[in-house]
């Protein structure tokens, strides 16, 4: 009970001190003071992790493992955030404005899975995609930020009403608005079989949109006119809740056609995102096809019922790419910089690589027969390590070098998993309701996938690479009317400063 009495008192705290922003007659110092105090409720989550009973309900609230470690990850995320834009964003004309919604936004984000009523799932899952949407909006004098509001706007109004509509039916159907009673056993098993499908498709709904999945992936490509800053945030607990929100409703998930559609919607996201990827020039482009991608493996883990591996997914990939977004200003080449690449490819070094996947990929296989996504697991790591190995080739000095820096960050990222796992296995139980079918879709879709991009990348010259490639080009630019050669109401205030002299 004083955790969370502590944790939503350091939240008022940090609402108040936002609202002050706006107040024109609050020095604009203030700025950094705010930014202090955002890092009490983050403190309090990390004290809650550690010191709450994680086995308890307060109301309409509980307190779990997973609600306190993902409100430590999206607000201290937040915060990193927040002190990156005191000086990214100084001398904004809406500079109040970000830090308020930010802090709005990151806040609602935090208490979202924490909470055990369906009533206030609903409505916090809706507060920070509008916060998301805002924020976007706040430069609207530029024509392709509304454009971009107003999808956002569309898709999440989509999503909202989804989760609404799964939230009625289930309480409709339970008795239940607290959400560990609704999806207890007893109350699951008097579910018909047709109501668990027709809600866990909903909440598939729910989840996909706001992850830019296909086919409602043009929101999340149209959102890099936003700001450095407002791009990372959305992996605080945004394009990536969609994890936590099946996670959450797992009990519904029996391996049933909802699971198999989940798998062919995320392995479609991963091989459409991962080719955007590769041929879209801007770099905030290049980062939001990603991202598509990423969050593709992990609905396949949740579709799995692999949802622990779910989770450490979201977590890390929303650190790492928020920080690739932060940091997208090193992109730009600098002057005198120059590194030394070899171009040359040997048949037995990628022979090697292949072997050192295939053996990797089996490792992990016999080392986790109980795994959920075990297959899926030794595909994707089998084939990072061989991809890795053969990039290794263009670096022509220094190549022993990176290898070890290589085995090291394998070793870091094993650790750092494994530490999560203990962590998070007993507040995400990995689910008997897996699905054989799932599993195959998306171990053949990715590894067709693979082999196509293989053969593709072997026949440049043909028509099928030039259709796709183009398509792929087609697909990751904006509508036109999102889209402008030069921002035109920079001209419009160079016109109205001439006028006014």
């Amino acid at each position: 009970m004083v955790w969370f009495i502590l944790l939503f008192a350091a939240v008022g705290i940090v609402f108040i001190s936002s609202l002050l922003l706006l107040d024109r007659r609050v020095p604009l110092c203030y700025v950094r003071v705010h930014v202090g105090v955002m890092g009490l409720p983050a403190a309090v989550a990390l004290a809650g992790l550690v010191f709450a009973n994680h086995h308890v309900t307060v109301g309409l609230w509980r307190s779990d493992m997973l609600g306190w470690f993902m409100a430590l990850f999206i607000l201290a995320l937040g915060w990193m955030i927040e002190r990156f834009c005191l000086r990214y964003l100084y001398g904004d004309r809406v500079y109040r404005k970000y830090f308020t919604l930010l802090t709005f936004t990151v806040g609602i984000a935090a208490l979202t899975w924490l909470s055990d009523d369906i009533r206030l799932l609903i409505l916090f899952w809706g507060l920070p995609l509008l916060g998301l949407t805002k924020l976007t909006r706040l430069k609207k004098e530029w024509r392709p930020a509304r454009m971009a509001a107003a999808r956002m706007a569309s898709a999440f109004s989509l999503s909202w009403l989804a989760l609404f509509i799964a939230g009625l039916w289930l309480w409709n159907a339970t008795g239940h608005w607290r959400l560990s009673f609704a999806l207890s056993t007893e109350s699951i098993r008097h579910l018909e079989w047709w109501e668990k499908t027709g809600m866990s498709m909903l909440l598939v709904l729910t989840a996909i949109v706001p992850a830019g999945q296909w086919p409602f992936q043009r929101w999340l490509l149209e959102s890099a006119v936003t700001p450095t800053p407002v791009s990372a945030v959305m992996h605080a607990g945004l394009v990536n809740a969609g994890g936590l929100l099946l996670t959450r409703f797992a009990p519904l998930f029996n391996g049933d056609v909802s699971q198999m559609l989940l798998a062919v919607f995320a392995s479609i996201s991963v091989l459409v995102g991962t080719g955007i990827s590769f041929v879209q020039v801007d770099y905030k482009r290049q980062l939001v096809a990603s991202t598509m991608a990423q969050m593709g493996l992990m609905f396949i883990q949740c579709a799995l019922g692999a949802y622990v591996a779910a989770v450490i997914h979201l977590v890390l990939h929303g650190m790492f790419k928020a920080t690739l977004f932060l940091q997208s200003g090193s992109v730009v080449p600098r002057p005198n910089q120059t590194i030394r690449l070899s171009q040359s490819l040997s048949r037995t070094w990628r022979f090697t690589g292949a072997v050192v996947g295939f053996v990797a990929g089996g490792i992990v296989l016999l080392m986790s027969p109980e795994e959920n996504a075990k297959w899926l697991s030794s595909l994707i790591l089998g084939w990072t390590l061989a991809f890795v190995w053969e990039r290794l080739v263009v670096f022509k000095d220094g190549r022993i070098i990176v290898l070890f820096g290589l085995v090291g960050a394998v070793f870091v990222s094993g650790t750092v998993h494994c530490g999560l796992m203990m962590l998070l296995h007993k507040a995400v139980p990995l689910s008997s309701n897996t699905s054989v079918a799932a599993e195959a879709i998306a171990v053949l879709m990715l590894a067709a996938g693979g082999l196509a991009g293989i053969w593709l990348s072997a026949h440049r010259s043909s028509e099928l690479f030039a259709r796709l490639y183009m398509q792929l080009v087609h697909m990751g630019e904006p509508r036109l009317e999102s889209m402008e050669s030069h921002p035109r109401y920079l001209a419009d205030y160079l016109q109205k400063e001439v006028v006014n002299r």
